[in-house]
């Protein structure tokens, strides 16, 4: 259980409940365990009464009546306390699978974008929700049942052996067996789980996968195929779930098997001993009511080993990604930075799974409030450009600085507080088309939510629905043209009033017409705002005040627009090029 004791402190946090959870416990037994001492007692005082010739009826019935009243108050008072002990130990579960959840959730926040490209999203998904119900059970059931089954054992076992010790020790001798037979079963369980939740993880990332990418798979007709996978995936999973079954289904027989073992030994050495006068016959019904009492919570040390492996097995899961620490960190003693200009200083960096650097000496500064356009050839390492500058990775080597200080000694949050950062795949929520854009500022106004859509353009799109800007959207904005994503998106950016406008080829998706008015309106509106512009035309990057030109993650070309059309290379080319598509399409 040393993967389980991570969550001691859940145990310690929530300590005064679960200690009125032992109290109700230890209560509901101890009411328990009068039945059948009473029922013993009404047994003796009928065999008696039975045996003698002169005996005082009224009297005897007094005593039933009254053992029967008493057996009855017990089993009220017993199940009062049972009822309360559940509702303490089964609440405490809940909360703190709520608190499990949310520590998960917050730190797959705070790790970095390797992690996420490492794992997959159904595994993450799986974690969160199966590994942490199966945790739960360990502090819902597993807990309470433990405490039931002890107070149980002890309450029950002692007042036994006050009575008959020799007989005692025949009716527990299988106890030793058991134990043996757990821990055998136990560590099988244990490695069976483990096996069943990876693969649990295997096929809930597979799904996720299907349905994120559905419309591919219905363009290409390819519904066969990934039913197939998914069929063999689950058959797999399946045999591995029943070869974990295979062994918890030793557990419940093998406990009635000894108890029927201790049943046998009762009525036989406590016949015995009656016979030879040792012991009264109530005493020998009450330790087959005794025996047959731990008849169900022996039978739920099976399950409840069972639980706690399976609990064990996915807090072992849950623990490999909370014991990941996050490649970017804040610093402990962060500087503030007092302008935003953007200065790169020998900046080279290179994926893990990379055999080339991605960047390799960039040397760049961008005054604050001034625009640069960086323009190259798919993988020449422009949008790794714009992910150093929101600390989304850290340089391999070399420096970038905003306003002079190195972005690893400035606050991560306020770092990327200060930054506007629109990708190359505009990600939306499911959600009304007004918090997606709202989710740039959660204070935001109706009125700034409609002026920043029309600086970017799509304010009209929008009230063409019928809900408006109430329209709830389909996963990723799945209902939404491309153009109209990044649209929202870029508005999303904007009522952020950013000091830093990263643009990641976020204008690819619109007509030229549409680009110009929304770089338009970046120009007017938001002057002294630190722009860098990835783009592929040149109408996008034409007026920005530098234009630098990547070629497999370095500097080729770097000045503006007006310099570099003159002199031969890629931005002159590709000027050119567009220029005579321009000519095509008019004509």
């Amino acid at each position: 259980m040393r993967a389980l004791q991570y969550l001691n402190k859940y145990l310690y946090k929530y300590r005064v409940r679960l200690l009125l959870g032992l109290f109700f416990t230890v209560s509901a037994k101890i009411f328990a365990v009068v039945a059948p001492s009473l029922v013993g007692d009404s047994i003796t005082r009928v065999s008696e009464y039975l045996s003698t010739e002169s005996g005082d009826l009224p009297a005897l019935k007094r005593i039933l009546l009254q053992n029967i009243g008493m057996i009855i108050g017990a089993a009220l008072i017993s199940g009062g306390f049972t009822f309360t002990m559940r509702q303490t130990i089964i609440n405490v579960s809940r909360y703190i699978e709520f608190d499990l959840k949310n520590e998960i959730y917050q730190h797959y926040q705070k790790l970095s974008l390797n992690f996420y490209k490492q794992n997959r999203t159904g595994d993450l998904m799986n974690r969160i929700s199966e590994d942490v119900s199966k945790v739960r059970m360990y502090f819902g059931p597993a807990i309470m049942y433990s405490i039931n089954t002890v107070a149980l054992f002890v309450i029950v076992i002692s007042y036994m052996v006050s009575v008959a010790p020799m007989l005692t020790l025949y009716a527990l001798a299988p106890l030793p067996f058991l134990s043996f037979a757990i821990y055998r079963l136990s560590r099988a369980i244990h490695k069976r789980s483990t096996v069943v939740q990876e693969y649990l993880s295997k096929l809930s990332a597979f799904a996720q996968e299907m349905f994120s990418g559905i419309g591919v798979l219905k363009a290409n007709a390819i519904e066969n195929t990934a039913n197939l996978k998914m069929a063999n995936l689950a058959s797999v999973s399946q045999a591995k779930n029943m070869h974990l079954v295979q062994v918890q289904s030793w557990f419940f027989p093998l406990m009635i098997l000894l108890i029927g073992f201790s049943n046998i030994l009762v009525i036989f050495i406590g016949g015995n001993q009656y016979i030879n006068g040792s012991i009264e016959l109530g005493v020998l019904a009450e330790f087959i009511i005794y025996v047959n009492m731990l008849t169900w919570p022996v039978a739920t040390v099976g399950w409840v080993t069972s639980i706690v492996q399976q609990a064990e097995a996915s807090q072992q899961r849950i623990n490999e990604f909370l014991g990941q620490e996050p490649e970017i960190q804040s610093p402990l003693k962060p500087t503030k930075t007092k302008s935003f200009d953007i200065h790169f200083e020998d900046v080279s960096f290179q994926y893990d799974d990379a055999l080339a650097p991605a960047l390799e000496n960039i040397n760049f500064k961008l005054e604050s409030g001034k625009t640069l356009a960086v323009l190259g050839k798919v993988g020449s390492g422009k949008t790794t450009l714009i992910n150093l500058i929101g600390r989304l990775y850290d340089t391999s080597s070399g420096m970038v600085k905003i306003g002079g200080v190195d972005v690893r000694q400035v606050d991560l949050n306020a770092l990327r507080q200060a930054i506007a950062y629109v990708p190359q795949e505009a990600f939306l929520f499911s959600d009304t088309l007004n918090n997606n854009i709202k989710f740039g500022d959660q204070s935001a106004t109706k009125k700034e939510i409609e002026t920043v859509a029309k600086w970017a353009a799509v304010h009209d799109n929008i009230m063409d629905f019928n809900e408006g800007y109430q329209t709830i959207i389909g996963e990723r904005g799945v209902s939404l043209s491309g153009g109209q994503k990044q649209r929202i998106s870029i508005a999303r950016a904007l009522i952020k009033k950013p000091k830093i406008l990263l643009l990641d080829d976020a204008l690819s998706a619109v007509d030229t017409e549409t680009e110009e008015t929304i770089l338009e309106k970046l120009q007017h509106n938001f002057q002294g705002i630190t722009t860098i512009i990835v783009c592929h035309r040149i109408s996008s990057a034409k007026n920005a005040d530098y234009i630098m030109v990547l070629d497999k993650g370095k500097v080729s070309q770097y000045g503006s627009h007006n310099e570099l059309i003159n002199k031969d290379g890629y931005y002159a080319d590709l000027y050119a090029k567009q220029q005579v598509d321009k000519t095509v399409l008019e004509s």
